[in-house]
């Protein structure tokens, strides 16, 4: 496929340059080398798209029914279908991430926004019995224009799930993609316009993070953020949008724990152990990056998932193998560097896969890699890695296994094996994470399934109807009628 040479905001329906003319190079992280260029966009260019997104909440798309506005997602559902093998292609040019997976993305972004559509005309409010003559309605409306920052692992997913609810509800939205991921986003926006969407209820901005996303969690115009990336920088977001009193959804960092107790079926968990690290390089904030194994089974365990990853091959996305590189130079040497830290604190390298024959030298590729006999309390089991590495734990106890999983900052998911249903129940409430899983993990992805985190894997809920009502705020209407 032929990828432009230079790409452009998408704002009032039109592809449009920074305001200062600047670029930024995209690179492509399977050889290293400049594919295409975004606009490197500020503050003036964030408040075109906040203004065109305000005219359209209080123009066209405002008027527009919910059940006119689920057709339209409709639309553009079926037609990211459509146009399903370009848009990966520019996910695997984009992420690194191999062409199947790329092809996986694409799909649950077009499911995102068929499920909203079908949601948008359900979202009820209630009536509450109160004093005679007087009836109350409490209904949901929209917040207004709402700012989307999302990240670069996963931009068609987090864009659909983000945006579709967020357009389903009502909102008009400005959506500031990860520099390092741009390109989807950019062209299912201009496919909405030809869905239906009016002008200006969706827009794309492109830029740095420090500059084009600051600007946008500080507009006076947004009313609402979804923000979906680091810790750190989800603290920022949280206080820029305090300074206003805005709602704000984060969905920051996880260090997810598997737990595999020795009545486990390791038959069927030892792929899913293997695949929950891999998938997208290990740049997944709901990343498996933590296998806690019961000690009787412990070394079976390692040495089944020692022996997948060995046979792993890693290479460019298009070549389409079972891991692609990671997104970019800074995180190539950040993980490298988690790595090599561990190696010299004498924790043991148990297996690593292989690079393909012929994958560029100047990719941003790291080896899975399986670090055994690790203490629960090492940095390395302790700090995202957002990498394909994963840490075995040893666990003598039921009691040890739950206070090594919630022994972290995080909690964003995890899974738990064994055959035992009491056991199944004890774990589900025992785990503090917003998602448990039992004998299987992720759930195939699970849009019609609340996501979101605790502690600091962030707060507020995605995905599902829970994801559709928060992009909404009640609004209590008191009728005296005698």
């Amino acid at each position: 496929m032929s990828i432009a040479r230079h790409h452009l905001n998408f704002i009032d329906g039109e592809h449009r340059p920074a305001r200062s003319g600047q670029t930024l190079d995209v690179i492509d992280p399977a050889d290293g080398q400049v594919f295409t260029d975004i606009p490197r966009s500020a503050a003036d260019d964030v408040d075109d798209a906040v203004r065109a997104a305000k005219a359209a909440f209080h123009g066209a798309w405002g008027r527009q029914t919910a059940t006119e506005r689920g057709r339209v997602l409709m639309k553009l559902s079926q037609a990211i279908l459509a146009h399903q093998e370009a848009l990966a292609e520019l996910e695997c040019r984009d992420t690194g991430k191999p062409l199947t997976q790329a092809r996986a993305d694409i799909a649950a972004c077009a499911r995102y926004f068929e499920y909203y559509a079908g949601a948008a005309d359900k979202l009820h409010g209630e009536t509450i019995p109160y004093t005679a003559g007087t009836t109350v309605m409490a209904i949901r409306v929209p917040h207004g224009v709402t700012g989307h920052i999302i990240p670069w692992n996963y931009p068609a997913q987090i864009f659909g799930r983000s945006v579709g609810a967020a357009l389903a509800a009502g909102n008009a939205c400005v959506v500031k993609p990860a520099e390092d991921a741009c390109l989807t986003p950019l062209r299912v926006a201009a496919l909405a316009l030809e869905c239906g969407l009016p002008r200006g209820a969706l827009n794309v901005v492109c830029g740095l993070g420090s500059e084009a996303g600051a600007a946008l969690a500080a507009h006076p115009g947004i009313a609402h953020i979804s923000f979906t990336g680091s810790t750190q920088t989800g603290a920022a977001v949280a206080e820029a949008a305090a300074r206003r009193h805005i709602p704000v959804t984060l969905e920051l960092g996880g260090k997810s724990p598997q737990i595999v107790f020795a009545d486990a079926d390791l038959e069927q968990a030892i792929p899913v152990v293997v695949n929950a690290i891999i998938q997208s390089a290990g740049q997944t904030c709901t990343a498996g990056s933590r296998v806690l194994i019961e000690r009787p089974v412990y070394g079976e365990v390692v040495a089944a998932i020692a022996k997948r990853f060995q046979a792993l091959r890693v290479g460019p996305g298009m070549q389409d193998l079972e891991v692609g590189p990671l997104v970019n130079r800074k995180q190539q040497q950040k993980v490298k560097a988690m790595v090599d830290a561990a190696e010299a604190d004498g924790i043991r390298v148990a297996a690593r896969a292989q690079l393909a024959e012929g994958a560029p030298a100047e990719g941003c590729y790291v080896l899975p890699t399986l670090l055994a006999e690790v203490p629960a309390s090492h940095s390395i089991a302790q700090d995202e890695i957002f990498g394909p590495v994963l840490c075995a734990i040893a666990f003598d106890t039921e009691a040890e296994a739950i206070e090594i999983a919630n022994g972290t900052d995080y909690g964003l998911t995890a899974g738990v094996w064994t055959r035992d249903g009491a056991r199944q129940m004890r774990l589900a409430h025992a785990i503090e994470a917003g998602q448990i899983f039992i004998n299987n993990y992720g759930a195939g992805g699970g849009i019609e399934l609340p996501f979101g985190g605790m502690k600091h894997s962030g707060y507020g809920r995605e995905k599902a109807f829970e994801g559709l009502r928060g992009f909404t705020t009640i609004k209590t209407i008191a009728i005296k009628h005698g």
